[in-house]
């Protein structure tokens, strides 16, 4: 089996800092996880934050902590260091190949998506309270067994949103759908498409930060290469000279 992750985000509208960061992280026991954590403020501060929070979860995760108490640890980092005062939305999910399963944990009402094959796609609500609020804040754990043509998608709520404003809010699970009907839809073409559909649908000003991250478990059929493709745009900024 190979594992493909596909992620896309895009700041808010005339914001210069997005304030979801999304980290990929190696487990010491085998597998991989993707934290995202979406910061309930705006511009550079919630950066500052989600950052934080995603840098601490994902060293615990390293280390080989549980992906449960590492959104608890996060939690509690958020909550020591703004005193209760901020709020981030956090999604773990791991492909463990120690225990032969997919771990989704979740503190975030934004509805996950899962798809067995081309269909039964099941959607795990909205999970708890967001973190840093309190102390022993807890995560949603669903835990799934691993096996080929598994689906698996999480977005922040700036893509949950998406066209509300505007009386045409986006289907994410009927856009899964169609994608699945495909034979073999590469991740990073889901999260690019269903992306570009939530900003369109805003028209084309974002009413918040979005991002996407879609992870699939497909057949091997390729040499057994390890893969990553990063894009990262940016504008540079230059100085005059005298």
């Amino acid at each position: 089996m190979e594992i493909q992750i596909g992620i896309a985000k895009v700041p808010k509208y005339d914001s210069i800092e997005s304030g979801d960061t999304l980290e990929f992280v190696e487990r010491p026991n085998g597998g991989v996880s993707v934290v995202m954590a979406d910061a309930q403020t705006s511009g550079r501060e919630a950066k500052a934050l989600s950052s934080g929070v995603v840098r601490k979860a994902a060293s615990l995760l390293a280390e080989g902590v549980r992906d449960s108490a590492a959104a608890r640890a996060a939690s509690d980092y958020l909550f020591t260091e703004k005193g209760g005062n901020y709020a981030a939305y956090l999604d773990i999910i791991s492909v463990d190949l120690q225990s032969d399963t997919i771990v989704i944990t979740r503190n975030n009402p934004t509805p996950a998506l899962i798809a067995r094959g081309e269909c039964c796609i099941e959607s795990l609500s909205g999970a708890g309270t967001p973190i840093g609020l309190s102390r022993n804040i807890r995560p949603s754990v669903t835990e799934i067994p691993l096996e080929t043509d598994i689906t698996v998608m999480v977005y922040t709520d700036g893509v949950q949103n998406a066209g509300r404003a505007y009386g045409q809010p986006i289907d994410a699970r009927t856009l899964l759908e169609s994608f699945l009907e495909d034979q073999h839809p590469s991740p990073q073409l889901i999260a690019d498409t269903i992306l570009l559909e939530a900003v369109r649908l805003d028209q084309s000003r974002p009413n918040d930060d979005m991002s996407i991250m879609v992870l699939r478990i497909v057949p091997h059929h390729t040499k057994p290469l390890r893969r990553m493709t990063v894009y990262i745009p940016f504008e540079q900024h230059f100085t005059g000279s005298d």
